[in-house]
């Protein structure tokens, strides 16, 4: 990872180009439901891929720099409840879960916010081996049927534990991106599982980052605001376009 400071890219900009990407990703699920196998469909999912490393990456950061992790934890929960609602309006899935399926019952974020409690827990030196390894279990249960299933929080878990080794970071982010394609292949779609190895193409970018948050201030908050908002259209739109309901399928952060 660079330790130039004024060379590579800031976390504003990092997370710019993840929230273009799910963007992308995310109106590409609304125009063209389903596993479409057009070429333009499946390169905009490539691109989509971006997203959830950038994520899961600055999630550890976060916690590493905040000075409050429970108001951090508190804010996450809250982004996942208001986003489960717009999660699921969007892509035409019932707001009460299992009504369906297990898989992609509610959006990424919560796992994410449980991926964040995962770095805690594991970081408290007064706890057993025995007692982490029962929270991880029950944490990767509880996050399972979300976007990206419990595989965001083990990520977010391999990312903060490794921090201070970019290599080791990207490891274990493939590891368990590439356990999650696995499944897909099985379960899901074995073209779209391939298309979840598209995360690969984070490591560049993440290879440049700086250590700097940037000029541009408030690009956090606007992701508080503008992931369930962009949901809320792509919703509208998908009603417009289909019939309220029709659901556009399996979507990935």
């Amino acid at each position: 990872m660079h330790t130039d400071m004024k060379k590579g890219l800031n976390a504003n900009q990092l997370k710019l180009i993840a929230i273009g990407a799910m963007t992308l990703d995310h109106l590409i699920w609304t125009l063209f439901p389903g596993y479409s196998t057009e070429w333009f469909v499946v390169l905009s999912h490539i691109i989509g891929r971006l997203t959830a490393p950038i994520m899961w990456f600055f999630i550890t950061e976060g916690y590493h720099y905040t000075h409050d992790v429970k108001k951090y934890a508190a804010r996450l929960f809250l982004l996942a409840a208001v986003s489960h609602f717009a999660y699921n309006f969007c892509f035409g899935i019932p707001f009460l879960p299992f009504q369906t399926t297990v898989f992609n019952q509610t959006g990424v974020v919560w796992s994410l916010a449980w991926g964040l409690v995962l770095l805690y827990i594991h970081d408290k030196t007064g706890w057993k081996p025995w007692q982490k390894t029962l929270f991880t279990i029950l944490i990767c249960l509880i996050t399972f049927p979300s976007d990206w299933s419990c595989i965001a929080a083990m990520a977010i878990l391999a990312i903060g534990t490794n921090r201070g080794n970019f290599k080791k970071q990207m490891a274990h982010m493939m590891l368990w991106t590439t356990m999650y394609a696995i499944v897909y292949f099985i379960f899901i779609d074995k073209v779209y599982a391939f298309i979840q190895l598209g995360t690969c193409l984070t490591i560049p970018l993440l290879g440049l980052y700086n250590g700097e948050r940037g000029s541009m201030k408030g690009i956090g908050k606007l992701f508080y605001i503008y992931y369930p908002l962009h949901l809320f259209i792509c919703g509208l739109i998908r009603i417009l376009l289909w019939g309220a309901e029709f659901s556009t399928g399996t979507a990935n952060f």
